[in-house]
This record gives structure tokens, C-alpha cells and sequence, in this order.
């Protein structure tokens, strides 16, 4: 049966790689992408097959795509992931037409809209006592102001609709110095023609390495089976992937997935979900920013630590599923996750971060996502990609990185 698995992905990041990877490990199999381009990351590689449709972003593109993928490959049991939230979106709008042929391990539409609402995710976060940054949401016809002190944190309240109105200077996350600053960040977000909320956060102290992340699988019964904790140790800072994680730790705090294990149970969520969390020193607390309806781009963190991706929709939809005695598995064990050389990591880390990352090196539980053997070995245009884009990551953080 495993050798009749067939992945179809939806997008060309790092995350549509990473899950092709945790079934080209677990299972042998090939996966399958669709994109509206290509990037490197998804190049010469021996683990995926890529089609490219230029115009594979409306839920009529999507559906004709997969189906007519699907009738050419009628003996193989195939699996829909999306990559990123717009697509998530997609394929969670069609999967009661799409589940003929494929699995498609997503909640329901109404609830993927109103989690990835980070107005209505902060609401449903104040009622279940979970914190989260001091948060002012400006809509579309009010008019803005900044209620906190500066430094603030701006951000679009819906991504996927945010990154359909490009304009010059766009950034995932921004920080504004002063309330004049932030007016006019808001001002460039709205003249763009983006139609939701505008969140203005409370900037909460710290670097790069107060930041967290915790990915969790919920099976088709809306039960956590399995959480893994990530101890951000750097995060990209260019202007478009400001946030990305570029290296982690995993750690395990208990009392944390509890609370965020009966968040994702009460709304009855099913599938992957991972959320971005900071740690306030100022009170001592964990300060949840947002979820995101699927796994993160550095999600084979989750897999080196032991809890491969693929694994868990495999058995939950092809081999039996869950029972009550399987409970929610949280991972602890500590390895090293990385998308970067290591010398930024030393370089831009604190000694005691630098001496653990050292420790799991010299105990073999360091990790990266590009370095894959059977993707490496013998293809030397793979292996040229992965060294050029490592050593790009020196110029990018000597740029853009501001401790």
C-alpha cells in the first residue's frame, strides 16, 4: 500500500519540500508539486516531480488541476497539501469535491477562515486565558490610530488576502519606531487595496531567541496526537520572510501544550497546525501571536526530531487511525535544527546558545533540511544549489540582521 502513496503538494517553498522529504524518508515515494513557479528550493531535486501553472490560484484552477492529475493516476492513493495558507484555504473550500480522490486532511472551511482571522484568533485566545501581545485591530473604515507606546508591531490580520496586493516596500511583519511611522505603514497596507483588519501589537522585548514554535497534529476526530516544541534560534530578517525560522532547538514545556492542545480540541480542528509564540520577560510568560492551518515552512524540525509528518496522516487515514489509549504524544527529545550554515548561527547567537548547538553536533542531533543524502548524492547540480543558497544566507544576514 505505501508504495502506492502519492503526495500532491501545493506550492514551491522550503515546507513543500520538507513533507516530500518526511515521505520520500518514511515511505520511498516521490511527491508531486503544482506551483505558479518554481524556486530552487524545489530544483533538480530526486525526491518531488514539479508542474508549473502559471495561474494556479482560483478555486476552478485548483479543481480542474488536482482532478485531472488524479484521473491519470487512478491506481495511486494520493494525498492533497497545501503550502501555504492561501492554498491550505483552497483545498479546505473544495475538499468535500476533491475527497473522490484524494485525502484531504483539513478542518472546515468556516473554521480555517476564522482561525487564520488573527482578530477572531485573538478573541478566541482571550476567552480560553491564553496570552498574547496587548493587540488593536484598525478595519477597514475606521480611522487608525496607535494605542500603545512605540515600538509597535504591524501586521495584516489575513495573510493569504494581505499577499494579493503587492506594493513596493511590502513586508510580512513591520516595526515602527513612531506613531508617525506607524500611521503611514498603515496608510501604504490600505492604499494597496488590502480589504481586512490591520493589527497593531505591543512590540514584546527580546531577540530572536524568545521566539517559539509549536507544531501539532489534530487526526480526523479533532484529537492532538502528537506536539513538538521549537526553541527559535534565529529567524530570517529580510524584508519578505522577516519571521521565517532559519534555526531551532527543540525543548518541552508541558504546561504549554496543554493549554494550546484544548484550544485546538475546542474548535474541533483537524490536521497540521503550528503556532508562533514569544516569551515575554517582562511578565514570565509565553505570548501566542498566531496559528498557522498547516505546517510551517521549517517544519522538518518536527521530523528530525521523531515525529515524521507523513507518518502521522498515514495512519490516521490509511491504517486504523487513533485510539484513546494513544493519548498526545509531546516530544522531548533536543536536537538541531537548521536552514543556515552554522557560522551565522555562532555568529549572531549568545555563547550559551552556541555551546548547546555545539553539544548536539558532536552527539549527532543536528539536522538540516537541504543536506538530504539520497537528494545530494551523485547530483552535483542539487548539491551546487544547496552551497550557493547557504552561502547567500552570509550576505542576507550581514544586510538585513539588526541585533
Amino acid at each position: 500500500m505505501h508504495k502506492k502513496l502519492l503526495p500532491v503538494l501545493l506550492g514551491a517553498d522550503l515546507n513543500c519540500y520538507n513533507i516530500a522529504r518526511a515521505f520520500h524518508e518514511r515511505y520511498g515515494v516521490r511527491s508531486h508539486a503544482f506551483g505558479k513557479y518554481r524556486i530552487g528550493v524545489t530544483k533538480h531535486t530526486r525526491i518531488l516531480d514539479f508542474t508549473v501553472v502559471p495561474d494556479l490560484d482560483s478555486p476552478e484552477k485548483v479543481k480542474s488541476t488536482l482532478i485531472e492529475f488524479a484521473k491519470a493516476q487512478s491506481d495511486r492513493i494520493m494525498i492533497a497539501f497545501g503550502c501555504t495558507d492561501a492554498y491550505v484555504e483552497l483545498l479546505s473550500m473544495l475538499r468535500d469535491e476533491l475527497s473522490e480522490y484524494y485525502i484531504v486532511p483539513y478542518s472546515d472551511y468556516s473554521l480555517i477562515k476564522r482561525l487564520t482571522d488573527k482578530s477572531q484568533f485573538y478573541e478566541l485566545c482571550r476567552r480560553m486565558n491564553i496570552p498574547y501581545p496587548a493587540t488593536h485591530a484598525i478595519a477597514p473604515d475606521a480611522k487608525p490610530e496607535i494605542p500603545f507606546r512605540c515600538p509597535v508591531v504591524i501586521k495584516p490580520a489575513v495573510s493569504s488576502e494581505y499577499w494579493k496586493h503587492e506594493f513596493e516596500g511590502m513586508k510580512k511583519v513591520y516595526v515602527a519606531e513612531t506613531e508617525s511611522e506607524a500611521l503611514e505603514i498603515v496608510s501604504k497596507i490600505r492604499a494597496s487595496g488590502y480589504p481586512e483588519n490591520i493589527i497593531v501589537q505591543d512590540r514584546i522585548p527580546g531577540d530572536d531567541s524568545h521566539m517559539y514554535v509549536l507544531t501539532a497534529y489534530s487526526d480526523r476526530n479533532a484529537k492532538v496526537r502528537m506536539m513538538c516544541l521549537g526553541h527559535v534560534l534565529l529567524e530570517e530578517h529580510t524584508p519578505k520572510g522577516l519571521g521565517n525560522h532559519a534555526a531551532i532547538i527543540t525543548e518541552t514545556n508541558c504546561e504549554l501544550c496543554d493549554r494550546l492542545r484544548c484550544l485546538l480540541e475546542e474548535v474541533g480542528f483537524v490536521g497540521y497546525s503550528n503556532f508562533d509564540i514569544k516569551y515575554d520577560p517582562r511578565d514570565d510568560t509565553f505570548r501566542v501571536f498566531e496559528i498557522n492551518v498547516r505546517l510551517g515552512r521549517s517544519n522538518y524540525y518536527v521530523t528530525a526530531a521523531g515525529n515524521n509528518v507523513a507518518q502521522y496522516i498515514v495512519r490516521d487515514y490509511l491504517e486504523g487511525g487513533f485510539t484513546d489509549a494513544d493519548g498526545c504524544k509531546i516530544s522531548d527529545s533536543e536536537i538541531y535544527w537548521r536552514y543556515i550554515p552554522d557560522k551565522i548561527v555562532y555568529k549572531y547567537s549568545s555563547p550559551e546558545i552556541n555551546s548547546r548547538v555545539k553539544n548536539l553536533i558532536s552527539s549527532g542531533q543536528a539536522y538540516s533540511s537541504m543536506r538530504y543524502k539520497p537528494d545530494l548524492a551523485g547530483n552535483p547540480r542539487r548539491m551546487l544549489y544547496v552551497w550557493l543558497h547557504e552561502l547567500r544566507h552570509i550576505g542576507k544576514f550581514k544586510k538585513y540582521y539588526k541585533k
